[in-house]
């Protein structure tokens, strides 16, 4: 998958010593999740310490940054910008100075009405520092007239409408809290006397953490004093769960919403496998975010799987930067073709999406100068025809090639024998049942009403539709 890019990664953990290392080790579990920046907000004895900066966790941070950070409590973050630029000042958690102390946030998804309560908090005098949609939480939480922190919070998350899985601290408590909708994960962790907060239960497997339950829509959990209690943020409605989360963004050895997502992907695979066979010599996957669907197709079709493309997973932030002007140089370290695997063979590619395309028109060039005799490329989701506004760092409409052309059309542009996507309906066949899902990426069916209306040239050209400046950070769609 190329020009599509994971939201943002948020942890916690209370009640454990040394928690900035223990937050280290889960971000760097959801790594996957953002690589722009990463940040961590440590609390002990009522003082609090701050580190964060760009590139990876591993870039980020090192030991002598986590000894000093130490704390019995901490909040982390992993981002990759969805709204907000790629400025220093727009790295997360935020930390905040109000009446009560201090507060750190850290959040994973967009606020569809954050431009509107924007203009109402600065005419009533707030100064914002940043660009993000989250700092609007943070306004909220300060200008609240309640009691209590717990009680700021629940008021603030109950003014403001779309994706948010956040995860909050003062020092004493540990608080996280997902929208009604339930966009996107949030699981809760025990380890020894402590708790943990994670968008993805991998970041509790790297602390040999269990399993404790998923934070559920529409619900807020306040952690302290080794007690854990749950709060209803807003109504209960019908869900809409990210189905590309199951499709893309989490990790395979993760279980959201309830259920495992490996099997989910194979299942993808089979029904593909069903919907669209091939004949072929042998399946590869587009590594590493596919190589579940591809199992499953190999699986359900017979065709061997094999290993024709190898990913290079040491690509830091700071070796890419200066050559970002050389895009098919990009391609190449990051990716290349195992000749002996696809020399003269007919090949099965196996992707999870296609947004612009450009990436996977090189790769289908890799794999043909490696000697493949034929190429068939299959997808595991249905044509990507509408942005995201949820919290996804998607392209306009108008870069979203299957919205401006057909799958012939995109097929020759690829270079491929044959292209066959999944239906919004084998989608859903695949995925688990009983949990509603936002598909407004295929259908252009947005669950939440925009305050701020995107209007139909914005959703059809792009353009700024309400939020605070954005910034892309990738390279420009080529049209066919």
């Amino acid at each position: 998958m190329s020009g599509w890019h994971e939201e943002c990664g948020v942890f916690g953990v209370i009640g454990v010593p040394k928690a900035a290392e223990l937050a280290y080790f889960g971000l760097y579990a959801l790594q996957h999740r953002g690589q722009e920046g990463a940040g961590i907000v440590a609390f002990e004895n009522g003082r609090h310490r701050v580190k964060r900066g760009g590139g990876l966790v591993s870039e980020v941070f090192d030991a002598d940054d986590l000894a000093a950070l130490g704390g019995s409590l901490a909040v982390g973050h992993n981002r990759y910008s969805t709204t907000g630029s790629c400025r220093p000042e727009n790295q997360q958690p935020l930390v905040s100075h109000c009446l009560g102390g201090v507060i750190a946030l850290a959040h994973n998804g967009n606020l569809v009405n954050a431009w509107e309560l924007r203009q109402d908090l600065e005419r009533e005098g707030s100064i914002f520092q940043t660009s993000m949609d989250t700092e609007v939480i943070v306004h909220l939480i300060a200008r609240s007239h309640r009691e209590t922190l717990v009680e700021r919070a629940q008021e603030a998350l109950r003014s403001v409408r779309g994706a948010f899985s956040l995860v909050l601290s003062d020092g004493r408590r540990l608080i996280a809290a997902r929208d009604p909708d339930g966009f996107r994960p949030l699981c809760i962790g025990r380890i020894g006397e402590g708790f943990l907060v994670a968008s993805e239960s991998c970041a509790l497997d790297i602390l040999n953490a269990s399993y404790v339950r998923e934070i559920e829509a529409g619900e807020m959990v306040v952690i302290e004093a080794g007690r854990m209690r749950s709060i209803p943020l807003d109504g209960k409605r019908d869900a809409h769960h990210c189905i590309f989360e199951f499709i893309y963004f989490s990790r395979p050895d993760s279980t959201i919403f309830g259920h495992p997502v490996d099997p989910v992907r194979r299942r993808l695979g089979h029904v593909l496998a069903d919907a669209s066979p091939a004949e072929a010599d042998i399946v590869i996957s587009v590594p590493d975010s596919s190589n579940s669907a591809a199992l499953g197709f190999s699986e359900r079709s017979g065709i061997p799987f094999e290993m024709g493309l190898i990913r290079n997973h040491y690509v830091g932030r700071t070796f890419i930067q200066p050559i970002q002007h050389l895009r098919d140089l990009r391609v190449r370290v990051k990716f290349n073709a195992v000749r002996s695997v696809l020399e003269g063979k007919r090949v099965v590619v196996v992707d999870d999406s296609i947004v612009r395309g450009t990436t996977m028109r090189k790769l289908v060039k890799m794999i043909r100068n490696a000697g493949a005799s034929k190429v068939i490329l299959r997808i595991s989701s249905p044509p990507i025809l509408f942005p995201c506004f949820y919290g996804i760092d998607t392209p306009t409409r108008g870069e979203l090639i299957a919205s401006t052309h057909t799958v012939e059309e995109i097929r020759k542009y690829l270079d491929v024998d044959g292209l066959a996507y999944l239906t919004i309906e084998k989608l859903k066949e695949a995925a688990p049942a009983a949990l509603g899902y936002c598909t407004a990426c295929f259908d252009g069916v947005y669950p939440i009403p925009f305050s701020h209306t995107p209007s139909k040239e914005i959703l059809e050209n792009g353009g700024d539709w309400g939020q605070s400046p954005i910034t892309k950070c990738e390279e420009p769609w080529s049209p066919l």
